[in-house]
C-alpha cells in the first residue's frame, strides 16, 4: 500500500479583526485511506500578539496514512476563533486546502470566511458578540450547499507542510 507521511505546522494567522485567536483543524480522507499515526484533529493554544497583527501558534502537525486509491485525498479544514477578555469565543472564520500531492516542503496561506446571516443576526454580533455558524462543519469541505451561503472573506492561516511519499509508484503515480 502507498504512504503519505504529512509533517509540519500551523504558523498562524493575521488579517483578521482582532487579535487573541486560536484554531481548530482536522483532517478530512475517503475511505480509502487509514490514518496508522498521528491525531487527525487537534485545537491550537490562544495567542495574543504583543506587537502586529500575526498569532503565531507554530502548532505541530505529524500524520502518517496508508491508502489504496488516490481518491479521498485529504484535505486540511481549519476554524479560527477569537477569544476575549471574558474568556467567550466567537468564531471568527472557516477555511480549508488540500493537502500537497507532490513531495517536499510547502509554505501555504489558506483564506478564510464566514457566514454573514441576516441584517438583525449581524447587528446583534456587534452589540452581543457571538453570530452564525454552520450546522454542519462537513460543508467546510464538501461543496455541496457552499455555494448558498452568503459569506464575508476574514483573514489567512499560514502552514507549512512537509510532505512524504511512499510507494506511489507501484500504484502509477509518479512523484
Amino acid at each position: 500500500m502507498a504512504e503519505l507521511h504529512i509533517i509540519g505546522q500551523i504558523v498562524g494567522a493575521n488579517g483578521f479583526p482582532q487579535s487573541s485567536l486560536f484554531c481548530k483543524w482536522g483532517i478530512h480522507t475517503g475511505g480509502a485511506w487509514r490514518l496508522l499515526s498521528g491525531l487527525k484533529e487537534g485545537q491550537t493554544q490562544v495567542d495574543l500578539p504583543q506587537t502586529g497583527d500575526m498569532a503565531y501558534w507554530s502548532h505541530p502537525i505529524d500524520l502518517h496514512y496508508t491508502t489504496k486509491g488516490l481518491q479521498g485525498w485529504p484535505k486540511l479544514h481549519l476554524q479560527v476563533w477569537h477569544q476575549d477578555s471574558f474568556g467567550r469565543c466567537q468564531l471568527y472564520g472557516y477555511g480549508y486546502c488540500h493537502v500537497p500531492s507532490s513531495p517536499g516542503q510547502h509554505n501555504i496561506c489558506c483564506a478564510t470566511w464566514r457566514p454573514l446571516g441576516s441584517w438583525q443576526e449581524q447587528l446583534a454580533q456587534m452589540f452581543v458578540g457571538g453570530g452564525p455558524q454552520l450546522r454542519s462543519p462537513d460543508l467546510i469541505y464538501s461543496g455541496a450547499d457552499r455555494y448558498r451561503l452568503q459569506t464575508e472573506a476574514m483573514g489567512t492561516v499560514e502552514l507549512e507542510l512537509g510532505i512524504i511519499m511512499r510507494h506511489f509508484d507501484k500504484h502509477g503515480v509518479e512523484c
